[in-house]
């Protein structure tokens, strides 16, 4: 009879032990799965320099260039004055963004420009000139409009002239020689956009605006001293490509 007892608790217990682990295994079931975390994707460092190569357009508009010969009332367009020549470069510049808003651009190229007489003077070839023209502009970009990013900027230029010379080429007897042009400061307006193709890589065009006056002489006939104003006020207009680090 004792026997039998432990027999029949045994299996009590055994039965019990099936009942608990399929209880245990059916709430396991009915667990819902553990989250799954996702990690947000890197989020790129800012980086401050873009730089451009472009094909950049100088027009000088020298419309109001003036002619002051000695011992003569000064002389100005259109009676007489100066006609400067149009130029295609290439150009670098720089920029450095000190938000994703505001930006320094400082601009990177030499020009060399025919300089001829207008008015009266027409025809006259007075010389040519190698021009160095910084300019440093402050910017507000725009980055409400996607892929295209429109900016307005203002700052200034400075124009160093180098390897003056004068055409000493006569005409109706007269001829120039002892060209100078002075280095000049002076102010730069701009606007232009850039449409990036990829975070790094994009297309651009500018336009500026520079207020160029500077002095100059010459000697006419190695004897007449001629002094003015050349009124360059060149537009700059360009396009080229963009890369932003």
């Amino acid at each position: 009879m004792k026997a039998r007892t432990l027999l029949t608790t045994a299996s009590l217990l055994t039965l019990a032990a099936s009942f608990s682990s399929v209880s245990i295994s059916v709430q396991a079931a009915d667990l819902a799965p553990a989250p799954v975390y996702y990690k947000s994707p890197p989020i790129a460092p800012f980086n401050p320099w873009m730089i451009r190569l472009r094909v950049l357009s100088v027009l000088p508009d020298s419309a109001a260039s003036s002619v002051n010969v000695a011992g003569a009332p000064p002389l100005s367009s259109p009676s007489s004055g100066l006609s400067i020549s149009d130029r295609v470069i290439p150009e670098l510049d720089i920029t450095y963004f000190f938000t994703t808003n505001i930006a320094a651009e400082l601009i990177l190229g030499v020009a060399s420009h025919h300089i001829s007489g207008s008015g009266t003077l027409n025809g006259l070839d007075v010389g040519k000139a190698w021009l160095l023209p910084p300019t440093l502009t402050l910017q507000y970009h725009f980055t409400d409009f996607g892929p295209l990013k429109p900016y307005i900027g203002a700052g200034i230029n400075y124009t160093a002239f180098f390897n003056q010379s004068a055409a000493n080429t006569p005409l109706a007897g007269l001829a120039v020689a002892d060209l100078r042009i002075s280095n000049q400061f002076g102010a730069a307006v701009q606007f232009g956009f850039d449409y990036m193709l990829d975070r790094h890589w994009g297309l651009n065009f500018d336009v500026k605006k520079l207020w160029l006056r500077p002095d100059y002489s010459a000697t006419v006939n190695n004897a007449i001293a001629v002094t003015g104003r050349a009124n360059i006020d060149p537009w700059l207009v360009s396009g080229g490509i963009t890369y932003k680090f």
